[in-house]
């Protein structure tokens, strides 16, 4: 990926212009495609699991495109479906091709500690000036600390992690790795372990669980962000997990939460989106209809039924197609859906316990720098966080 960016850099010097631009809302592929004369069966010619690829674009994500010069057509264009994968459409002399693309990014490995002044949220943004980071720690510890009345002035903090970079810009969310509060002298921690959060005894801290949407159904397709199909020779990633049953099995709402979306979404037919806590958003595609006075708005419990399995959208047979998001980047919903244990136990507690070794020694050095931090560091925080450049030294 990072040749062809460098090729497309190279385009624009001959003739031609990119621009970067954010996917507006309700912009559909089919409805950019026609926009910008550009045969819609390049879409339709697509199979199954890359046209619901195509319907993953997000509003607002950033994209780049290349148009001639001369005649304004569009040459080039890349827009990020996750933060592994982009669409890639590219004019060549036979025509439109589209086709699916790593992304080229740089992962950021940091850590540091600081002194609490006034909450842990604002303390790091002032640090890292990473708002999602902020977002995520508080997140990360939200079940464990009460950080309104927990947290005094002097207590300290220490946090790993790791972050995107994409042209400079911070992309996506960051993922903690491990992280720590000491708070009148106790050290709570939490460490990431397959994407939930846990303490230091192996015991899960995160309480957002889903159930299975279909009951007694088969998984015909399982998650995937990115990989490399060793026949096809090309990319493929798979959103979420496919529920293969009978046309008309009820389709159950996996979490509680508000129904934002009920309707048709492109390729993936007659969807059902609902938006959950912290975050959390489920969909529920291809289904053959909605269950009545399911619509934009509704509260729905856990286990009530908001639709019936179908095969609506671009379908090879009734199946449901079920996502999960967490502040829209889409994650394996098999790892949230109530089949494991609150406690890491066997195999899986004793390969914890040795990441769990490794981090606490790292993060227990960065809250002991903190006992005494060097005065030229307070002054380049302070300076930084008023907005002022970084102090030199």
């Amino acid at each position: 990926m990072r040749f062809a960016w460098l090729f497309l850099v190279a385009v624009s010097l001959f003739g031609s212009t990119i621009v970067q631009q954010q996917w507006q809302k309700g912009e559909t592929l089919l409805s950019f495609f026609k926009r910008y004369d550009i045969p819609v069966r390049i879409y339709y010619d697509l199979d199954r699991e890359d046209k619901e690829l195509a319907d993953e674009i997000r509003a607002g994500v950033k994209y780049f495109a290349i148009f001639d010069d001369a005649n304004a057509t569009l040459l080039h264009l890349l827009v990020p479906i996750n933060e592994e994968l982009q669409l890639h459409l590219a004019k060549t002399k036979k025509g439109y091709k589209l086709d699916f693309v790593p992304i080229f990014y740089q992962n950021l490995h940091d850590e540091f500690g600081l002194r609490i002044e006034s909450n842990p949220y604002s303390e790091i943004l002032c640090k890292s000036k990473n708002l999602r980071l902020a977002h995520e720690f508080v997140a990360a510890f939200k079940n464990s600390l009460d950080f309104s009345h927990s947290i005094r002035k002097g207590d300290r903090l220490a946090i790993i992690y790791n972050q995107k970079i994409r042209l400079g810009d911070l992309f996506g969310m960051p993922k903690i790795e491990a992280a720590v509060v000491e708070t009148r002298g106790k050290k709570n921690f939490v460490f990431n372990y397959n994407g939930r959060y846990y303490d230091e005894h192996g015991k899960e801290l995160e309480s957002f669980l889903l159930k299975r949407p279909v009951r007694n159904a088969r998984i015909t397709s399982r998650f995937t962000l990115r990989r490399w199909h060793p026949v096809l020779h090309r990319y493929r990633a798979h959103l979420g997990v496919d529920f293969g049953a009978r046309r008309g099995t009820p389709v159950m709402a996996a979490g509680s939460g508000k129904v934002v979306f009920a309707g048709r979404k492109g390729g993936y037919g007659n969807v059902v989106i609902i938006a959950h806590r912290d975050g959390y958003k489920t969909l529920y595609a291809h289904l053959s209809k909605f269950r009545r006075g399911i619509r934009r708005g509704k509260y729905v419990r856990q286990g009530q039924v908001i639709g019936y399995v179908g095969s609506t959208g671009l379908s090879t047979g009734p199946h449901l197609h079920f996502g999960l998001y967490k502040n829209n980047r889409p994650i394996n919903p098999l790892r949230v859906v109530r089949i494991t244990k609150s406690r890491l136990t066997g195999k899986q507690l004793k390969s914890f316990k040795k990441v769990v070794q490794e981090y606490k020694k790292r993060l227990e050095k960065l809250l002991e720098e903190q006992k005494k931090p060097k005065v030229l560091d307070l002054v380049q925080e302070k300076l930084w966080c008023e907005g002022g450049e970084r102090a030199k030294g």
